[in-house]
């Protein structure tokens, strides 16, 4: 998805349960939605940066670690996610690791920018699946 430039899948990559581990937000984020949107938000933002790319990766059984690299606004990141599926395929954890402060601080900036260009009804939209998600279970 990422050296063809196509976020359309993700979505049915996710399973119900993801949870996302951000490194700005603290709290990890739980549910399909919330991982959808965030991983929707750093597509986009990483889609503008210069030179990303995947410098590593180690897979084993139902688990990776790719590491990555970009430039943002002239700032150097160095990131892992790191990624666990199930028997099935479909992605239950995603854990995003990012270094220097420096680039952190930016990665927060440029990801509220992503979040902030969602309309009233997409924010309606994903906060009403989220109290239908949690009525469901």
């Amino acid at each position: 998805m990422v050296s063809d430039l196509d976020a359309s899948r993700i979505e049915d990559l996710i399973d119900e349960h993801c949870i996302f581990y951000s490194p700005i937000v603290f709290k990890p984020q739980e549910g399909k939605r919330l991982t959808v949107m965030y991983l929707t938000a750093a597509y986009k933002m990483f889609s503008e940066a210069n030179d990303f790319r995947y410098v590593k990766e180690i897979v084993q059984g139902h688990e990776a670690v790719l590491e990555f690299n970009a430039e943002v606004d002239g700032i150097l990141i160095d990131g892992i996610d790191m990624i666990t599926w199930n028997n099935t395929g479909k992605i239950i954890a995603f854990k995003v690791m990012i270094r220097p402060l420096k680039a952190i601080d930016k990665i927060k900036e440029k990801m509220f920018e992503q979040l902030s260009q969602m309309t009233t009804f997409q924010k309606l939209k994903l906060k009403g699946g989220m109290i239908w998600d949690k009525f469901k279970s």
